[in-house]
């Protein structure tokens, strides 16, 4: 039954655990490039990831605080953001969009600096698998 008491807790359980490996694999991705220096970042880079951050926090508050619109936008910004990370590490340099990691040189990319980039982009398509799974279960 939607919006059952358990399915309503089920719910938020999921949210929360995918918020909380998002939440490891952006501040130890904002670690690595501050490890890395900004100096290596485009301004839109940059920015962007300052913006996504930003939303990306707020909308681990509101899952925290069981907010009925929380699952919704983790449905929405989890994929989102995945993507957006992944297009601008993953591939090689295409723009000023882009933090390359294929191809990099002399900009401090590690092991280390994949492993976390990895860890944010599944933590992200957690959050929105969760969000989605959630909007069955949570009455807005």
């Amino acid at each position: 039954m939607r919006g059952s008491a358990l399915h309503v807790d089920r719910a938020y359980k999921w949210l929360t655990v995918s918020a909380a490996i998002y939440v490891a694999g952006l501040v130890l991705h904002t670690a690595d490039h501050i490890r890395r220096g900004t100096h290596v970042l485009t301004g839109p880079v940059l920015g962007l990831g300052f913006v996504s951050t930003v939303i990306g926090l707020v909308i681990v508050g509101l899952i925290l605080v069981r907010h009925p619109r929380a699952p919704r936008l983790a449905a929405v910004f989890g994929p989102v953001t995945a993507i957006g990370v992944a297009a601008v590490h993953v591939p090689p340099r295409w723009g000023v969009l882009s933090d390359a990691f294929i191809g990099s040189t002399g900009t401090g990319v590690t092991a280390f600096s994949w492993a976390v980039v990895f860890l944010e982009i599944v933590g992200a398509l957690a959050l929105g698998i969760s969000g989605w799974a959630a909007l069955r279960a949570v009455p807005e």
